[in-house]
């Protein structure tokens, strides 16, 4: 997949925030790394995690590894855009973080459940929110265990936790099915580079050449 230079790379104005969630094991976590690849000015957000580094993790990386009481230390002082307790484990988006990386105008995509989707729905932060669901509820265990990551009791958790999640889809913005990689990444570029063309986030790049025009800008 390739983009064209003439794609916009930032959003007027600043950078737009999405949110992407799905279940766990269903590839969303690949599915935005490829897209921050093929998407100029979008960037993923790191998280921090109160959970060690598995093997291959990096710190500052893949994730801001810190301690348990840190991590609880900085929800108290209210750093945190979202946060929350996934399978025993904390997970937080640093407020601060985002709103740097928005402020330099580039698009910031969240990768967290659906918990945390409500927490920054809460905010009153402009969003756009995208649900990612497996082809089925088959196709997910396989995936699951095909990671050979988990223990099969913490595998059977994750489906428990899918079954409540899935329906939350409606709560969101666009729905993409992740039955192929290639076709799933290329549904959410086009959703990102919508997304930028809106015309309310063009508004400051319409006005300013309706002047060129002698047109009074749009009240």
């Amino acid at each position: 997949m390739t983009t064209t230079a003439q794609q916009p790379t930032h959003v007027p104005g600043g950078g737009q925030l999405f949110v992407v969630s799905a279940p766990s094991g269903t590839g969303k976590t690949t599915v935005v790394e490829r897209l921050v690849q093929v998407v100029p000015g979008l960037t993923m957000s790191r998280s921090y995690t109160s959970r060690n580094a598995r093997a291959g993790e990096r710190d500052g990386v893949d994730y801001n590894f810190v301690s348990r009481a840190t991590f609880e230390a900085m929800v108290a002082r209210g750093e945190f855009l979202e946060h929350a307790d996934v399978f025993g484990n904390l997970y937080g988006t640093g407020r601060a973080d985002a709103e740097q990386l928005m402020a330099s105008g580039k698009d910031v995509v969240l990768v967290i459940d659906v918990q945390g989707a409500g927490q920054v729905r809460a905010t009153g932060i402009p969003l756009v929110t995208v649900f990612v669901l497996p082809p089925s509820f088959e196709v997910l265990e396989q995936r699951l265990r095909g990671r050979g990551k988990d223990p099969d009791a913490a595998i059977r958790r994750r489906l428990d936790t899918a079954r409540g999640e899935v329906a939350a889809y409606e709560d969101y913005d666009y729905v993409v099915v992740n039955d192929d990689l290639d076709a799933c990444v290329t549904a959410m570029r086009s959703i990102i580079l919508a997304e930028r063309v809106r015309r309310t986030r063009m508004r400051p790049t319409a006005e300013a050449i309706l002047k060129t025009f002698g047109a009074q800008p749009v009240a």
